[in-house]
């Protein structure tokens, strides 16, 4: 089984205080063990890599970037799958998924990826399926 990680993934995984992180830390552990393949692209992991330095710091970010990473295989958006998610993410304006999640859709698509590591309620509503409950 394929899996694509979300930032929100990623992020909930790195900080104690997040309401997913249990759910999150066990999920990535089981996801581990089982064989799971996660993919996620490097948007996500600009976005993610952002977002952990500023909110988490320095320590967080190297967690992010030695023991999370590693285990996942990055997509590179590609110039196509960046202009359909512009489009896309052009459409839906501020209240839709943002620029990254479009592009995370797309890659998805492309993969034929049906199933989002994420907590991020965009993702179901795009169509795809949640690895986890919560």
């Amino acid at each position: 089984m394929t899996v694509f990680v979300d930032t929100s993934a990623f992020f909930a995984i790195l900080d104690a205080d997040d309401a997913m992180h249990a759910a999150a830390a066990a999920y990535f552990a089981t996801a581990l063990e089982s064989g799971v393949h996660l993919i996620t692209s490097n948007y996500v992991v600009v976005e993610t890599s952002a977002l952990t330095r500023s909110r988490l710091g320095a320590a967080a970010f190297r967690a992010f970037t030695q023991d999370l990473l590693p285990v996942a295989e990055i997509e590179w958006v590609t110039p196509e799958q960046h202009a359909a998610a512009t489009s896309a993410a052009l459409l839906v304006g501020s209240a839709g998924p943002s620029l990254v999640d479009c592009t995370s859709f797309e890659v998805m698509r492309a993969f034929g990826i049906r199933t989002a590591f994420a907590h991020d309620r965009h993702f179901s509503a795009a169509g795809f399926e949640s690895a986890q409950a919560g």
